[in-house]
């Protein structure tokens, strides 16, 4: 269908006579699905009138059910409210009608939203039973949807994503309308995103982008559907379709607060390819509207060289951050700032945390980002045997999630392993996977970044050639210590605090096994760091 087309002619038929209601129907829907909202509910309260004036209450009852969803969707409570309560009076008064399991299927949702699981469970039954004996395919995959949605609350994650894809089968078979298409599909990624489920994120986007090509215009997807969509797309290293798609929802959103995850998402695409000055920018936005601008910023600061106020961040928000959601993806972060500030300890909890997570959430994304931060763990450890085998997990974890970034700074830890080995051909090899992939991505600066894996800079957290168990933050500590400079010279050099000084010089005497700056300083002078 080309929606485009088809609301032009009907505009075109309605400027000229009004459209009978059937007709004037289809104009909605079809503005609806080019993206104009605010059009498509002033053409479905017409046809709602229309309808109540030809005296068909069932017809009128459905108008008023898209209204009130519409409504719905984009945080108008009170009007939603209201359409829907003349949508079930209508119901009742046309009778036996397929209309009374749509008010049904939105009292469900309802009662869910309240946390009254077992009355939505009952409700929804109730709309599916009637969908079923209607034979209305749009009301039976809503309430596919909905118990969907309803059995993972009650924790049967399995059970509720089956019933999604379900719902979704009817929708990329074609059995629903596509209005309808894009709320399930919708609703499907919101699950995903809340159990860290890629793989089957993934795989319905593309089925939905491939039922969407045929039919020219359609926009499908509507704002926090838009950002969800967005991470998809990030994670599959398709960062220009992930900007794009933050601006649709920054658009559709407007300056709504429902606006502040597309900003934030926008920042995020900034922020990996190297365009720190926009990323900022997209961060206080997302912050303004009153989303935490992290774990974000604190990558920010990080890529800017202010490991202090980075550090800093991430303790503040490890203490105060309890949302199991939000901390899970917080913990990847906050290991490789904790890193970079030398504090090995607090990296090792917070690996060891994130692995914790991704058992719990049974989640293979979070298993990979688990392995890939205990992998750091250990090589700041002074273990790299143990990091080479956690390494190799976690890469080929990312491999098979078909994760390309962070694919490619894994193989960079690899390469750091295997140098530590004198594995000069292993190490060049995966170094060189890595700085391809950046390139490829436009990881940026794409080149800076891939000479420092490949330790020709002096990128935090990174071990350098001769160094042993060091990193090279503290390698840079170490070789002003040999120079005989105090810890108070060094913070000014470094441009960081005489406690994290101190807290490097404590990691780099257990790690070399000394007691003392002089016995440091022989260590630096035998292995030509200085």
């Amino acid at each position: 269908m080309a929606w485009a087309a088809a609301a032009g002619h009907l505009a075109e038929a309605d400027a000229a006579e009004a459209l009978e209601p059937a007709d004037l129907q289809r104009l909605a829907e079809a503005t609806y699905l080019l993206g104009r909202e605010a059009d498509a509910l002033t053409l479905w309260t017409r046809t709602h009138r229309a309808w109540l004036a030809a005296g068909v209450k069932a017809a009128a009852a459905r108008c008023a059910f898209w209204i009130g969803l519409v409504l719905e969707l984009r945080g108008d409570q009170a009007q939603a409210g209201g359409w829907i309560a003349r949508a079930e009076r209508l119901a009742d008064e046309a009778g036996d009608c397929v209309e009374v399991g749509y008010v049904r299927f939105y009292a469900g949702m309802g009662r869910l939203e309240t946390g009254d699981v077992a009355g939505a469970a009952a409700t929804l039954g109730d709309a599916a039973a009637i969908a079923e004996r209607f034979g209305d395919a749009d009301l039976l995959a809503f309430s596919r949807m909905a118990s969907g949605q309803t059995a993972m609350w009650l924790g049967s994650q399995a059970e509720g994503l089956a019933l999604l894809d379900e719902a979704m089968v009817s929708v990329t078979a074609g059995e629903v309308s596509a209005v309808a298409a894009g709320i399930v599909y919708c609703a499907l990624i919101e699950a995903c995103h809340r159990v860290f489920d890629l793989r089957r994120a993934s795989e319905w986007t593309e089925a939905l982008s491939a039922w969407c090509a045929g039919q020219p215009d359609l926009v499908a997807y509507r704002g926090a559907c838009q950002v969800h969509r967005a991470e998809v797309l990030v994670l599959r290293g398709r960062w220009d379709a992930a900007g794009a798609e933050a601006e649709r929802a920054m658009h559709s959103l407007g300056g709504t607060p429902s606006a502040a995850d597309a900003h934030y998402q926008r920042g995020e695409v900034h922020l990996l390819r190297g365009e720190l000055t926009e990323a900022e920018a997209a961060f206080r936005q997302a912050a303004d509207l009153g989303r935490s601008p992290q774990p974000g910023l604190c990558l920010l600061r990080l890529a800017q060289g202010d490991v202090p106020a980075a550090a800093a961040a991430a303790r503040r928000l490890l203490g105060e951050t309890g949302a199991p959601l939000f901390r899970a993806r917080l913990l990847g972060a906050m290991v490789e700032v904790l890193l970079a500030d030398g504090d090995v300890a607090a990296a090792r909890a917070a690996a060891d945390e994130l692995a914790g997570f991704g058992a719990a959430f049974d989640s293979p994304l979070l298993r990979a980002a688990a392995g890939s931060a205990a992998g750091a763990v250990l090589l700041a450890e002074g273990n790299p045997r143990g990091a080479c085998e956690t390494l190799r997990r976690a890469a080929d974890a990312w491999r098979a999630l078909d994760v390309p970034y962070e694919l490619a700074r894994t193989r960079a830890l690899l390469g750091v392993a295997c140098a530590h080995f004198g594995d000069a051909d292993g190490a060049a090899m995966e170094f060189d996977g890595a700085r391809r992939a950046l390139v490829a991505l436009g990881a940026g600066p794409a080149r800076r970044v891939a000479e420092e894996l490949a330790g020709a800079g002096s990128g935090d957290g990174l071990v350098t050639p001769g160094a042993g168990p060091l990193t090279a933050r503290e390698v840079d500590v170490l070789a002003l210590v040999a120079t005989g400079r105090t810890n108070k010279a060094i913070a000014a050099d470094l441009v960081i605090s005489e406690k994290t000084v101190a807290r490097h010089l404590a990691n780099i005497f257990t790690k070399l096994d000394v007691s003392s700056r002089s016995g440091a300083t022989a260590y630096a002078y035998e292995h030509g760091l200085v």
